[in-house]
């Protein structure tokens, strides 16, 4: 992994003092329930005097909303202080009636009349020029992220600065947490021999970052022509929370993202997308819900065996009404999370992994190699195929992963 980590300042030349300084830590007030003020909160409060004077077009989703679940783009397009001129919609739109692997399209939207533009699957000069045609002088991204490195909000964060950098754009990020907490990076970190869109850059499979923090590391790592970048930070949270400690409204940030309990899983068994076997989706339990036809107990079994530390496996059957073997009743695993500040994802979803491929004999990877973008490399595959276990797995990315971490750190905003 190659990270040189390089001044804000120097690389990005006049930055806004949001985006290369926080507040002392101590300013902020006490953390608990109710407590934490998103980004956009402070930029409202604040009459929005950040994006004074300015056409301004907002990257965002369902999940953009007010913590009395009012949406972002409703409540500034109401507001006379705001030139709001376009909206830009990632993967499953901007309004969210899109599934895995898709998006709305162009098109006007119904309750402000605002143009909507399509991002998903864009980059470079080709969403440069979706920005310039926009005519906007400012765009602003709100969206709740889950903290895996292959969840597409990020990327769709990374490709937007840098064609917003491209189109002489100025890029607001109003921050919102981690759901899953900020303590910590885990699992292994992206070779960009292995870049994809669930993957653009050498970031641990879970970053323990806000989007802020992660558009502050975009631009002081990675972007080859860093943008002008503000952000606006929250206050009130911590790093050590989980979502249910905000006190702010949950919304599914995507079909398959139901509940924070499905966030806290996806770092890890996101991975069995890159298998025969289903993920969940179709099912209730996305992500907690794991199996294939001909699996029986003895994977429940093997994975309770592993005393992997803050969660259980229950013997589980299910049929998916959608995706992989829709319709049909396979058996496998259901996580039930009982410590959820012990529990870790990746190491989790290595060791269902490593106890599928060893009590079930149908068991096999996806012929496109889909594993190797999602854990980044082709390490873990040729692992696991080799028989190795959790720890062995594990200890192929610690040194990357101490490498990320300490590069990591200079970019955090919060205790």
């Amino acid at each position: 992994m190659s990270l040189s980590r390089r001044s804000l300042l120097a690389a990005g030349g006049a930055l806004g003092a949001a985006a290369v300084s926080a507040p002392s830590a101590a300013a902020e007030p006490a953390a608990g329930p109710g407590r934490v003020r998103t980004g956009f909160e402070r930029l409202a409060a604040d009459g929005y005097a950040l994006l004074a004077g300015e056409r301004v077009g907002v990257v965002t989703n369902p999940t953009g909303v007010t913590r009395d679940a009012r949406h972002v783009v409703d409540v500034m397009h109401a507001d006379e202080r705001v030139d709001l001129a376009a909206v830009f919609g990632p993967e499953h739109g901007f309004r969210g009636t899109a599934q895995a692997g898709g998006s709305e399209g162009r098109y006007d939207d119904p309750a402000t009349g605002l143009p909507v533009y399509d991002t998903y699957l864009k980059s470079g000069q080709p969403l440069a020029d979706v920005f310039t045609a926009s005519g906007v002088d400012t765009v602003v991204f709100d969206i709740q992220d889950v903290g895996a490195r292959f969840y597409t909000y990020i990327w769709t964060l990374y490709d937007c600065m840098a064609a917003a950098a491209l189109a002489g754009k100025r890029f607001v990020v109003l921050d919102r947490p981690n759901p899953v907490t900020g303590r910590a990076a885990l699992g292994p970190v992206l070779d960009r021999a292995f870049a994809t869109f669930v993957g653009r850059e050498p970031i641990a499979q879970a970053h323990g970052m806000t989007v802020a923090e992660l558009a502050l590391l975009f631009n002081g790592e990675f972007l080859a022509r860093p943008v002008e970048l503000e952000t606006v930070r929250m206050t009130g949270w911590r790093r050590a929370e989980f979502f249910d400690a905000t006190g702010l409204p949950w919304v599914p940030p995507s079909p398959n993202m139901p509940t924070p309990e499905t966030a806290l899983v996806y770092a890890g068994t996101c991975l069995f997308e890159g298998t025969n076997l289903s993920e969940g989706r179709g099912t209730t339990r996305p992500f907690e819900l794991l199996g294939a036809e001909g699996i029986d107990r003895r994977w429940a079994e093997a994975a309770n065996a592993l005393g992997l530390p803050g969660v259980r496996f229950r013997e589980a059957y299910f049929a998916p009404t959608f995706s992989k073997f829709q319709g049909r009743t396979v058996g496998g695993v259901q996580l039930h999370v009982h410590d959820r500040e012990a529990f870790d994802p990746v190491r989790t979803g290595i060791g269902l992994l490593v106890t599928a491929r060893r009590s079930w004999p149908g068991f096999a990877w996806r012929a496109d190699r889909w594993i190797d973008k999602l854990t980044g490399s082709t390490r873990v595959r040729t692992l696991i195929d080799a028989g190795a276990g959790v720890d062995e797995v594990a200890g192929a990315w610690e040194a990357d992963l101490a490498a990320f971490r300490a590069v990591r750190r200079e970019y955090l905003l919060y205790r």
